[in-house]
């Protein structure tokens, strides 16, 4: 076995120490809640009874019986979400796999799922870094009737996934299994995109044009496919061994999808308690795997809103983590892949060059990864360097080319893109911050100007389309943290922002709140903690003050002499501005509990 790599084993002993006592007190609950028969056998018979009054008679007798394993499955299906749609057909396809080994799988319940594509710079992005607790807490509600020995956790997108696996977790003495639906087919190229977006930027093509570029590009069935938080949250399953290997980037609605959904199906029958091979998610996920999420996000140029999620998800096991640990990961961890936005590559491409069995492979190879893990299917990570097909119409797998077939898509650990993924941690007086540099052009990631200090998104678009911005400038969009207004992500400001950029101008962004998992070549100050809503200091900066951000020396400074900084007043964002409108009068009191995005910016009481 390759020998891990010292850094990755430093901090791996780290994580460990700091979370000795919250991950054995975890493990000690979920250890009470496992029952060697099934759960539902405590229930009272008219309990029991409306378990399973809509049951047929025969699924009725085995559950009677405790003969049978009972799957419940967790589904964020909707037909609005084009990752999601596909799922519609996914429960008969499951209830039909588990009848074939003797089990039974009922729906446990559904869960919500907001599409950020749609929500992009509308009020309703203010909910959707909650969304994600009020998925765990409804994963929790599904799960919570007692009788169920296993779950299937149908999802995908940004905060679905996240949510689905803080509420699985708290289920953790079962065994869990994620089923993703897959990217939908190619559409239009990213460059093009991107392109037709800052033409509309700059007044060049009207609403007509980009919307029939959006179309082209977003067209079918599937996640979307750049590189952003959902298709992020993929790779991280298949590190942490909670998929089928090599499932994460099949596309919808193909043999291969429906033969992978059938063997999650079968798998979960045979990892209960009641059998021989019992792999409770509780277990599997540990500060290894956690570990080995955040290298293979790394390495994969993936989200920057994973540095929220993964701090969140790995609190209800338990395990402690911050931006150092994950910006220490990130140093000592190659980039292998250039996809959309890191890249102009897709994930079908990706896929196509080598896909997660690729990098998974490569990784181990390197000493990047932990591989002597407990997964879904068995002991050891190896297996997820493997990637499925079918051979005479069933499914088996076969080992993932060995070289990459795109050099320009995916690279060799011996010969990476960068000898780091590119997520960094700033710290100055401007509090800490993540920044992603691998998109970013090495002669970009220093930018040292004045300040252009704004308290709403809209208001920068305004600037830059009065011309007010066509300076050397860093924009500065302050009260968009957890607390102030749910934390959106800003993404709409990129196309803008990529203009100025393009037209020779030093810029970057510093903000408190969110960039989406699809940004790219600005360099972005993001997650600024503590907030301005929190008395952070980003609430001190004034138009025309030199900001330095620079992310070869991991700084984020205000160059204001120092009596003067610590007179200024405070500034703070209004809280009737996001308090009314869009639901999110019902969000009140989780703007007001939210712990800092270092912390998960989560809402759940006691869950951090």
């Amino acid at each position: 076995m390759t020998q891990l790599h010292a850094a990755i084993q430093e901090v791996t002993e780290r994580i460990k120490a700091k979370s000795a006592d919250g991950r054995r007190d975890y493990l000690e609950r979920m250890q009470a809640a496992r029952m060697q028969k099934p759960q539902r056998t405590h229930l009272s018979c008219g309990n029991l009874a409306h378990g399973f009054a809509a049951c047929d008679a025969n699924h009725k007798q085995a559950l009677a019986a405790e003969s049978a394993p009972n799957i419940g499955i967790v589904s964020a299906y909707n037909d609005m979400l084009s990752a999601h749609q596909p799922y519609a057909d996914f429960p008969p396809i499951i209830k039909q796999a588990a009848d074939e080994v003797g089990a039974v799988a009922q729906f446990a319940g559904g869960t919500p799922a907001m599409c950020d594509g749609v929500t992009q710079g509308q009020p309703g992005m203010e909910l959707s870094l909650f969304s994600r607790d009020v998925i765990a807490l409804s994963t929790a509600v599904a799960l919570t009737h007692g009788m169920f020995d296993a779950a299937l956790c149908l999802g995908i997108c940004d905060k679905i996934v996240p949510g689905l696996f803080m509420g699985a977790l708290a289920f953790g003495h079962l065994p869990v299994i994620f089923v993703p639906g897959g990217p939908m087919p190619s559409g239009l190229p990213n460059a093009e995109k991107s392109r037709i977006r800052q033409l509309y930027a700059e007044g060049k093509v009207g609403r007509a044009e980009l919307l029939r570029a959006e179309s082209e590009s977003y067209h079918a069935p599937g996640t979307c496919t750049f590189y952003g938080t959902a298709n992020s949250n993929q790779m991280m399953m298949e590190a942490m061994g909670l998929h089928l290997p090599g499932a994460a980037f099949v596309n919808p609605n193909t043999p291969l999808r429906t033969a992978l959904t059938r063997a999650a199906t079968q798998r979960a029958a045979e990892i209960t308690a009641q059998g021989n091979d019992y792999r409770p998610m509780g277990e599997v996920v540990d500060e290894r795997a956690i570990v080995n999420a955040i290298a293979t996000l790394v390495a994969t140029g993936g989200s920057t809103n994973h540095t929220i999620h993964l701090v969140a998800m790995a609190s209800i096991a338990g395990i402690r983590i911050d931006w150092t640990d994950i910006a220490d990961i990130s140093r000592a961890t190659p980039l292998l892949a250039r996809v959309y936005p890191n890249g102009q590559a897709d994930v079908n491409h990706f896929q196509a060059a080598g896909g997660t069995g690729f990098v998974i492979g490569q990784l181990l190879a390197a000493g990047g990864l932990h591989g002597d893990v407990e997964t879904v299917i068995g002991k050891g990570l190896s297996a997820y360097a493997r990637e499925p097909w079918l051979s005479e119409g069933r499914l088996d797998w076969r080992d993932a080319p060995a070289e990459s077939g795109d050099r320009d898509v995916l690279r060799p650990a011996n010969d990476p893109f960068d000898s780091e993924g590119g997520i960094r941690l700033l710290t100055g007086n401007l509090g800490r911050s993540i920044i992603k540099v691998s998109a970013v052009n090495p002669q970009h990631r220093v930018v040292r100007a004045p300040a252009a200090v704004f308290d709403d998104q809209d208001h920068v678009l305004a600037a830059f389309k009065e011309g007010k911005l066509h300076r050397d400038a860093i924009v500065v969009v302050r009260g968009q943290g957890p607390r102030a207004n749910g934390m959106p992500e800003l993404h709409k400001l990129t196309p803008a922002l990529g203009v100025l950029q393009d037209l020779g101008f030093k810029v970057a962004l510093v903000t408190d709140g969110r960039m989406s998992g699809a940004s790219g070549k600005v360099p972005a100050a993001i997650h600024v903690s503590p907030e301005a809503a929190s008395e952070g200091p980003i609430g001190r900066l004034r138009e025309g003050d030199i900001v330095s951000l620079d992310s070869e020396k991991m700084t984020l400074t205000a160059e204001v002499p120092v009596a003067e900084w610590n007179a200024r007043p405070q500034w703070r964002p209004d809280p009737r501005k996001s308090a009314f409108g869009f639901g999110r009068e019902l969000f009140a009191s989780m703007r007001g509990t939210a712990t800092t995005p270092e912390q998960g910016a989560i809402t759940l009481l006691g869950a951090a």
